[in-house]
This record gives C-alpha cells, structure tokens and sequence, in this order.
C-alpha cells in the first residue's frame, strides 16, 4: 500500500538537485603505507552542487575524527544522484562495495553488517555511555522503530547521522505586512492568515507540480481526523507479529481495511478530504503548472517572496538561507480542532523526525581493521562532536543531547515533533503518485462522492498489491 513519502523521501525526494561524479571502489583492504587504516564512505550529496565534497563543514568534522584517530583516514566519494543508487545496489551484491555506503539503495540483507551487538557496546565518544543505542532519540531509532528495521532481517543495518522532517516554512516579513503576530496554531487560524495574506497581495501557500505537498498534507489532515482509532486499529507491532506498536503499522491499516473495519465510507476519509482541499485551495492558482521546488515546495515562488509559506524539510534550509531575502522561519502544520470539525478529538498535528536523512551502513565485506575504523566512526557520528555540522546544514539531530538549529527548531516543536500515532489514511498501491488518486478532486474534475469511489478502488488495488509484496498472504485477516 502507497502511503504518503516520509521515511522513504530520500534519493528524489529529499536530496536536492545536483551534479558530479565519483567513481565508487573498496580502495586498499589494508592498512596505508603510513600505518594508517583507510575508510571510504561513499553516498550523494545532500548539501551542495559538489561532486567531490559534502561541504566545509563536512570536512572539518571529518578532520576532527581524525585528530581524534590519528591511524584512521576518512575519505568522502560524492556519488551523482542519478546513479547512485544502482551503483551502490550493483557493488554490494558484487561485494566490491567501500566500507561505508548510504543506507537507502535497495539490497539484501546479507549484504550489509547487521549492527545490534554493536550497538548494546558502549560509545567511547559519548561520556559515561554504556550502550551505544542509548544515545539515540527512541521514537526515530532503535530495535521497538518498524521503520529503523531491515524488512529482511529485523535487524538494525545503519547509523544515522541525522533526522529529515518536514513542515512549513513561512516568511515572516510577510506575515508582519499582513498583520499576523504568530504562526497558525489551528486550522481556524490558517483560515484567518490565509484570508489576511491573500488581502496583502501574498498567495498564502506556495504549491508545485510535485508530489510533495499532495503526500505530506494528506498524511497530516487524515493523521489527525483517525487519531481516534490507535488502539482498535492497532494489531501489530513493529516486527509484524501480533502485538502493539508506537504508531499504527501499516500492516495494521492493512489489516482494518481488508477486514472492512475501515472504509471510505468511514466519516473521517470524507471530512479528511473536504480539509485537504481547501488546503490546496490557499495555494498557488494554477500550481500543476509550477515547476517542482524539490526539498522545498514552489521554491521560486517562495525565495521570491511571491508565496508566504512552503513546504519544506531541513535539508532545503542551506539553499533557503542562501537565496531568500527575508526572515524565515518554520511552524509545525496547524491542529484541526473541534471548532473546525465535529469529528476532531483536539488530536494535535503530529509527524515526527524520520531517519530517512542522512544514514550510512557497512557491507559484509568489510573485515577486521577496516570494520573496527567504521565501526568508530559510525559512534564518532552518534556523537556530540557532529553539532557544528548539523547546525551548519540545518541538520536535526538523531540522538539526545545535542539541540538542532535555529532555522529548523520549528520542524520538531512541540507535537508536531512526535511521530503521529495512526499510520496516514492510503492513497493507491506502491509507486502512484499522490497526484494521480487526488489531482480530479483537487481541480474540481471530480466530485467528493465520485474521489471517495475512485479512492475505494485504489484502496483495494493497493491493499493486494502490499500483500503480495510483504508475503501476508498466508495470514487468515489477508485471504
């Protein structure tokens, strides 16, 4: 079942456009002719048009791993993004793989270092850590996380260096001109500020020809509106096996859906729709034909101080910095509350961090010294010595302890910051776009009643298609 893009954004999604080459290979399996024990960490660039450095400040933390082990070197192979996935793909299956890769190319289990013993040892760069997985934030990592685990294996297979999280960006001259002291807390509140930006001469809610926007505000309208049903929804835990888990799997969703105990016909689709709209209604007139803004929605159009908000994540916040002329800041998306609708239980927006960012992992091949180097390097990078980095990329931290930047404090405030507790309501099978089971509604090319008998049969579709994918079909709920 396609549900909206969050832990898997990455390579299209997330990474912003770039171009380079790099040339990926294991190097020496041994130690240098200096004695030193030498790394490779081979993955795209997330922060810059690069295509041989992640930036200054990533140098400059490597340097200072280095400095910390003065017989490991490091070296960084920026891969280009529109290959670096099969590259990476191919080489592990060859076994021919650096010793350090991005996490998100597709690829097998075997292929890669399962890290759970690893991570119940202590974090020598982290005072008075006792395990390792102790440093991470709980909700975004660790073995009780579905989405931290392989599919495969059930094992944890990477490190992340960072969160992604999405919410608005808005620009805060505009809102001064347009006489709005704070950010929309609730949707009357985004009612009113839309209202008061559009009377400013601002389109509200800057909107592309992206998938984006499509997925990211429909996951946080129907998060809210079905809040209701975690523990009756909830039937399986983060391994799949019957149980409970942090938020409503998709298994679970899958489960109430075939079993009937959710449909389209349940109120809360409808209501969720009728929000979603008007939405997209406060945005970009004719946004199908605004060209995709990449990590930020309608980029050109917010930058330019055209549009007041944008959707957006904390990997866009380097570039946003560099070519937009205002203050800008970043607000969690709005409560739909019981003044809005009666169907609301005051549930706050929720989404959470995802490590869908920036994680690394070790293939198999990899042996004695030269796992032992990645191995610290991977506790170098779960540690507090990563916060010059992240603050100047805008990066939000994995583990405790460490705060994340001004610009993007806003994307983990409060509620907003915590993962949502019932999985996103669907949209068709894996691989539809959003824009594909909505665009009709949205454009008023189709009616409510005719979307929500359109969204049946991509339901249905979607719901055989994840069971044949995820081998439930033996299970007595999926027959």
């Amino acid at each position: 079942m396609r549900t909206p893009p969050k832990s898997g954004l990455a390579a299209s999604v997330v990474l912003l456009a770039l171009t380079g080459c790099g040339l990926l290979g294991t190097g020496d399996q041994g130690s240098g002719t200096d004695g030193k024990v030498t790394i490779t960490l081979a993955g795209p660039n997330q922060w810059n048009a690069s295509g041989s450095s992640f930036g200054p400040a990533w140098e400059s933390l490597v340097d200072s791993f280095e400095k910390r082990e003065p017989g490991i070197e490091v070296k960084t192979q920026v891969l280009p993004l529109d290959g670096f996935s099969q590259t990476i793909t191919t080489q592990l299956a060859a076994g021919t793989a650096p010793e350090l890769v991005f996490n998100q190319p597709p690829h097998k289990a075997h292929e890669v270092h399962a890290l759970d013993a690893e991570l119940q040892k202590p974090n020598p760069y982290v005072p008075g850590n006792q395990r390792w997985i102790d440093v991470f934030k709980k909700d975004y990592f660790g073995p009780g996380v579905s989405k931290a685990l392989s599919k495969e294996s059930g094992k944890l297979e990477y490190i992340p260096f960072n969160l992604v999280a999405i919410g608005l960006f808005y620009n805060k001259d505009a809102f001064a001109k347009a006489g709005i002291d704070e950010p929309p807390a609730t949707w009357e509140d985004f009612r009113t500020a839309c209202t008061k930006l559009k009377d400013a001469g601002f389109d509200p809610v800057a909107l592309d020809k992206g998938g984006l926007a499509a997925g990211w505000t429909w996951e946080s309208v129907s998060t809210q509106l079905i809040d209701k049903y975690y523990d009756e929804w909830n039937q399986f835990d983060a391994t799949g096996k019957p149980g409970k888990a942090p938020s409503v799997t998709e298994k679970s969703m899958s489960k109430v859906i075939k079993e009937g105990t959710l449909t389209t016909r349940t109120p809360e689709v409808a209501e969720s729709l009728r929000i979603y709209k008007e939405f997209f209604d406060c945005g970009t007139p004719n946004w199908t034909g605004v060209a995709d803004g990449g990590a930020t929605v309608g980029y050109r159009d917010f930058v330019s101080g055209k549009a007041a908000m944008s959707w957006g994540t904390d990997f866009a916040v380097e570039a946003l910095k560099a070519d937009a002329k205002f203050a800008l800041g970043t607000m969690p998306f709005p409560t739909i509350t019981k003044a809005t609708t009666p169907l609301s239980t005051d549930a706050p927006a929720r989404y959470g961090a995802s490590i869908g960012g920036t994680s690394y992992m070790i293939p198999s091949t990899v042996k004695d010294e030269k796992y032992a180097a990645t191995i610290k390097f991977l506790q170098y990078m779960s540690s507090p010595a990563i916060k010059p980095w992240l603050d100047a990329t805008g990066g939000l931290p994995a583990i405790e302890g460490v705060e994340p930047s001004p610009e993007t404090a806003g994307l983990l405030e409060g509620e907003w910051g915590k993962p949502y507790r019932v999985t996103a309501l669907p949209g068709g099978p894996e691989g539809t776009s959003f824009r594909d089971v909505f665009d009709g509604y949205l454009l008023e090319e189709r009616t409510l009643v005719e979307e929500l008998a359109d969204l049946e049969k991509w339901w249905e579709r979607g719901i055989e298609a994840g069971i044949k994918k995820n081998a439930w079909g033996d299970e007595d709920w999926a027959k």
